[in-house]
């Protein structure tokens, strides 16, 4: 293994058990779940499998800690925070190896998620203190208005595989933030990371029965009893939109505060006067991060006719050079896709558009060995019909589709149940705000592309989910706004 930590010290060191009122212990009945390597297909080890009864057992944590927690002054809950941050930064070569040995990632992005994973906990540890309410008087003035912000209580927060480190702590930090106590759910693909980031908040100071982990192989049965829990106030959840649905009507029972960052499914469109250079610059980021598993990932490239051809030569350049390999060896820019499942479904979606029409400029064929690898794939002249039109990809493929018109394209771009981001390259001020203000996505990446930022508003629009993470909007999702009239004249 290529780094400063063998495999065996990075999985030496982590807690394999259930975290519940600030013990690490283990499920209900000794059962445990392999977690594997994706590069290899072999397992890493074996983590505390838990059940309704090990769910309950958290929230039960969780609710006993509530007041406690909501209570503490908000200068200590930023300090805890800021302590996290500080310890996620000086871990980052150990953090990242893990990352990449669950994930599959290289160890170049793996420590790009350190850095912007803790970066959550510095900025929701200055927003911490900065929760604010309101004073008025009464338009007739009889009385006042005073508005407070607190904590909205016990929270479950599930997290998805695909950034093990950064989407536990875009939740974590504002709740936090916020006076929240949690249960976090994190993917049973990914679960070590999130049991490492537990024990760094423990050793920042982080208080029992604050954070709570459950890892699992079966979410359903953990999430399905909290949700019908009056305890439970709060449902977080990053993931597919199919999945969102069905918890967006379990939440509807105790009428939870829910929060969704769902699927994407991003058009990235270049104009005919755009810089060509930057176009293949932010399309490499917009696609490649994370091996195109993610969902910010351009999906459909849409390429003004007159470009098309120059923007797809560069871009296949670019792509077909890229090393594919173990993310944990030093130079290797593209890992292995999760596992056979998702390797499966991207094979399956370049054959149905190369079927239907579509050109294979690199890539396209699933590698022979080990490991769940897919390579870099350009394809131009996708048709419309093409199912990875419509279904995000999730790997690293661009699928090149050619426009003429403006009008034309937004209506394409548009034409979706996903609304998350877009990216536009142009270099004409009108043309750029048209297509901000016409795209019908949450976020846009205006001649880049990457839009995240924990400064900065993620979420989006239509099936793309409810609410925002990150920025200042992202820690409301934990607050209620409560209004108390205040009489004064007696």
């Amino acid at each position: 293994m290529s780094g400063t930590f063998s495999e065996a010290e990075v999985l030496g060191g982590i807690e394999k058990g259930l975290l519940i009122g600030g013990r690490f212990r283990a499920a209900a009945g000794g059962r445990t779940f392999a977690v594997e390597n994706p590069a290899t297909g072999e397992s890493l080890c074996e983590v505390a499998d838990g059940s309704a009864e090990d769910a309950r057992d958290a929230l039960a944590a969780a609710s006993a800690a509530q007041s406690s927690w909501a209570a503490t002054a908000p200068r200590e809950r930023s300090e805890i925070l800021r302590r996290a941050y500080d310890l996620l930064v000086e871990r980052t070569e150990e953090i990242a190896a893990l990352i990449t040995l669950e994930m599959g990632k290289s160890l170049a992005e793996s420590r790009a998620e350190v850095a912007y994973g803790a970066e959550f906990f510095r900025w929701y540890s200055e927003e911490a203190v900065r929760i604010q309410g309101d004073f008025a008087v009464e338009p007739g003035g009889s009385g006042r208005i005073v508005l407070m912000r607190q904590p909205v209580g016990p929270s479950l927060l599930i997290t998805p595989w695909n950034v093990p480190l950064a989407m536990p702590t875009r939740k974590i930090g504002p709740a936090i933030a916020a006076g929240c106590t949690m249960i976090l759910k994190p993917a049973e693909q990914t679960p070590l990371t999130a049991l490492l980031l537990a024990s760094v908040l423990g050793e920042a100071g982080l208080p029992d029965g604050v954070l709570n982990v459950v890892t699992t192989s079966d979410p359903g049965a953990v999430a399905e009893p909290l949700m019908h829990d009056d305890r439970l106030r709060k449902l977080s959840f990053t993931g597919s939109t199919d999945v969102g649905r069905k918890l967006i009507a379990s939440s509807a029972d105790k009428v939870l505060k829910t929060s969704m960052e769902l699927g994407g499914n991003a058009p990235f469109i270049v104009c005919a006067d755009a810089d060509i250079d930057a176009a293949v610059d932010g399309a490499m980021i917009a696609k490649m991060r994370n091996i195109g598993e993610a969902c910010i990932a351009a999906n459909r490239f849409y390429v003004h006719a007159d470009v098309a051809e120059e923007f797809t030569s560069r871009l296949t350049a670019r792509m077909s050079k890229m090393v594919v390999g173990r993310g944990i060896d030093e130079g290797v820019e593209v890992g292995p896709l999760i596992d056979a499942d998702q390797r499966d479904k991207v094979a399956t979606l370049v054959d149905d558009a190369v079927g239907r029409g579509a050109r294979v400029h690199t890539g396209g064929a699933v590698p022979s060995g080990p490991g769940y690898f897919y390579p870099p794939t350009v394809l131009s002249e996708v048709p419309s019909s093409a199912r990875m039109v419509e279904e995000e990809i999730f790997g690293p493929v661009a699928a090149i589709s050619p426009f003429t018109d403006e009008q034309e394209v937004l209506r394409s771009a548009n034409a979706t149940r996903a609304g998350l981001v877009s990216y536009v390259f142009t270099r004409d001020t009108g043309r750029a705000i048209r297509f901000a203000e016409g795209l019908e996505t949450g976020m846009v990446g205006l001649n880049r592309g990457f839009v995240s930022n924990p400064a900065a508003p993620f979420g989006g629009m239509k099936q793309s989910g409810l609410g925002r993470e990150g920025g200042r909007a992202g820690i409301e999702e934990y607050l209620e706004l409560k209004y108390v009239a205040v009489d004064v004249d007696r």
